[in-house]
């Protein structure tokens, strides 16, 4: 369960019980802002927070803000700001400023609960949705849950021409006399992992604390075990030369199979699909050789560019964790667009 998800959950078991929440997000942030647009921090009717919008002094007025709605019954925008001055008294380390949206969820009104819920269902599914929010005169005026099939509104009335083009996987502000914030809550696609050893194993909980959904394969039912992985979305006994695997564009592969020949095997069946990233564990040397026998097997030097090998950033990790700390990282960098 992602982050955002469990945040949702437990604001929905707390609306079910009968006590109002406040879910403070960041809309947009500038400058050296520890949380960008789309961190969130949960406020409980009771003080208690789930989450985070980047700690510190900004994260505790946050907090106090989030409170005051509670007790007053409205949501509000508040703008926090940190200058270089102020930076070392408050005991952060970075300076910026963010714009934070406090919507409050109250059991007495099912449309906002209503809401809630159906972004917590696409979510579990897995399925592209954005959250829009207009705002004028530092007021949210509308806000509606897009699906890639069109808009459901929880209150007023979002012109979606405006929003064309603008629906990816960051969070976008789209700012006027009245302003569009786009924020990108779930994106379709799954991490199909191939090998479920020690790294495997570890890197699952790294992912899913990210946002990933996982889907472990391995041909060993001694590994292949629900309990081996909690977090994993799903585990699969798999025939790693005959994955019989739906592989889209918006999906991750991972190999790490414990036999160079299962890799490559897997690695020759999922070049042939548009995968988003592909990654193969092993050493420069197993990429070299793996090269040369995509080449003499018709694969292009094109097809061999896809492939993120030695796989992960280059951080110098040795241990199981630390490795997939590496991988989780460059996984995250093209899922947010960016290059070294």
């Amino acid at each position: 369960m992602s982050g955002y998800l469990e945040l949702m959950e437990t604001a929905l078991a707390e609306l079910d019980a009968g006590r109002a929440v406040v879910m403070a997000g960041v809309l947009s942030s500038s400058g050296s802002s520890p949380r960008g647009a789309g961190a969130h921090m949960l406020v409980l009717s009771d003080g208690r927070t789930m989450g985070t919008i980047g700690g510190g002094a900004v994260e505790f007025a946050a907090a106090q803000r989030a409170l005051s709605a509670l007790h007053e019954g409205q949501g509000a925008i508040e703008s926090y700001s940190l200058t270089k001055g102020e930076i070392a008294d408050i005991g952060m380390i970075c300076g910026g400023s963010v714009l934070v949206c406090f919507e409050l969820y109250s059991p007495n009104e099912p449309e906002r609960v209503g809401f809630l819920a159906a972004c917590a269902e696409l979510m579990r599914k897995n399925a592209d949705a954005w959250v829009v929010r207009r705002v004028e005169n530092g007021s949210v005026t509308a806000v509606g849950l897009f699906d890639g099939n069109g808009m459901r509104l929880l209150v007023g009335a979002i012109d979606e021409c405006v929003l064309a083009g603008h629906f990816t996987s960051s969070a976008v502000c789209l700012k006027g006399e009245v302003s569009h914030y786009i924020e990108p809550i779930s994106q379709s696609g799954r991490v199909y992992l191939f090998g479920g050893g020690h790294v495997g194993r570890a890197l699952v909980p790294v992912l899913s604390s990210v946002g990933f959904s996982v889907v472990v394969l391995d041909d060993r039912p001694s590994l292949a075990l629900r309990e081996r992985f909690p977090l994993a979305d799903e585990v699969r006994l798999c025939d790693f030369c005959s994955i019989d695997v739906d592989i889209g564009p918006r999906d991750y592969v991972v190999i790490m199979t414990p036999a160079h020949q299962a890799d490559y095997a897997v690695l020759e069946q999922v070049l042939r699909t548009p995968a988003r990233y592909i990654g193969c564990i092993g050493s420069r040397h197993k990429v070299a050789l793996t090269r040369e026998k995509l080449l003499a097997a018709g694969f292009t030097e094109e097809d061999h560019a896809r492939v993120h090998s030695p796989i992960g950033l280059p951080i110098g990790g040795e241990t199981p964790q630390e490795i997939a700390i590496s991988i989780a990282a460059e996984m995250i960098m093209v899922r947010s667009g960016k290059t070294v």
